[in-house]
């Protein structure tokens, strides 16, 4: 091994004389060569070090393409060697991320890789490992690009940090009248990856550290109200509960659309709601009749697909007997999209 290592810096040494020669090209070269080489010989762990701090050298000499290129060539040891993901290779992954230029064509493809590489390795985090998802949370947030700093907060298990990145985003691009309303669908998206106690954080955070919120519990703004009682409710788990705080703070959850959706997954996943039929009624429809004949239902939690979250939007718009649809329902000012989040699948 001693002797390997040793090799590796001699590798280093003769590809770093190149670049200090101003050779990219060759230097890039030499990097893929010794690569194949090891990778044949299943040397994957000396291969791993070379390309990660290959591609650091070449990225610090403003050769993107060439760095990113021995990025991607790392994941493939990664993926080959069956690496388990532990707390090194997360952070080289997020050092060799971090020093791409972001208008650098490969980087994406690199996060895609890497998270899709973790969602393989370790099946219990299928949309990528959170840990993951939390360094690029960071990374985007210095970068100020906040729509995708927020979905990869999303997916972690850092609410603390989600609230902060929120509380920037919505003083620095936000509207006034939409404060409740970035940390509300934060908070309902956690809950649909069943992440209830990063959703709890991530509220209590927000609530105290946004400069335009008033101290609570209870708030002056209703929607504010509703999730801080719903994320109280999810600990009783009781149907009636979350059927009559849907009821009552219905003309605050029609503010935006999506926040059915969202709530239709809870629904399932916390209070035993059996998925919906294929009938006129819709979801909502199904919750009160559930309430009037004081049923607790204890089927399986599901989740249904992607696919069919339009179509069940649809349907609790077009119930007639949905908790949602009547006359108070708000103007349609109040539900046009927020100004700078995107809209982002749980799944």
């Amino acid at each position: 091994m001693a002797g390997v290592l040793r090799g590796v810096e001699r590798v280093l040494a003769k590809c770093e004389a190149c670049i200090n020669a101003g050779n990219y090209y060759e230097a890039h070269q030499m990097f893929r060569t010794v690569y194949f080489r090891y990778s044949g010989q299943q040397k994957f762990a000396e291969a791993a070090d070379l390309l990660y701090r290959g591609a650091l050298i070449l990225m610090q000499h403003n050769q993107h393409s060439s760095g990113a290129d021995l990025s991607l060539l790392y994941l493939d040891v990664l993926n080959k060697s069956k690496s388990s993901v532990t707390d090194i290779n997360i952070g080289q992954i997020s050092d060799l991320f971090e020093k791409m230029d972001p208008e650098c064509p490969e980087r994406y493809p690199f996060l895609t890789k890497a998270i899709n590489w973790t969602s393989k390795v370790n099946k219990l985090h299928k949309r990528g490992h959170p840990d993951l998802h939390q360094r690029f949370g960071i990374i985007f947030k210095q970068e100020r690009n906040y729509p995708q700093a927020r979905y990869h907060y999303i997916h972690s298990s850092d609410g603390e940090g989600c609230a902060q990145l929120l509380v920037e985003f919505h003083t620095s691009y936000g509207y006034s009248s939409e404060v409740d309303m970035f940390i509300t669908q934060a908070v309902l998206q956690y809950l649909c990856l069943q992440n209830k106690t990063t959703a709890s954080l991530c509220f209590e955070i927000y609530t105290q550290k946004h400069p335009a919120i008033d101290k609570g519990p209870p708030f002056g703004m209703p929607l504010l109200n509703f999730i801080w009682l719903l994320l109280i409710a999810l600990e009783g788990g009781k149907l009636a509960v979350f059927t009559v705080l849907c009821e009552k703070y219905q003309v605050s959850i029609n503010r935006d659309p999506n926040y059915r959706e969202y709530l239709d997954q809870i629904g399932q996943l916390f209070f035993g709601v059996p998925p919906p039929q294929k009938t006129p009624q819709g979801l909502f429809g199904n919750l009160l009749q559930n309430v009037l004949v004081d049923v607790d239902s204890d089927e399986e939690d599901g989740v249904r697909g992607t696919n069919s979250r339009q179509s069940q939007s649809n349907r609790a718009r077009d119930a007639g007997s949905s908790i949602f649809n009547n006359s108070s329902a708000s103007s349609p000012s109040s539900t046009r999209p927020t100004k700078s989040e995107s809209n982002f699948e749980v799944d």
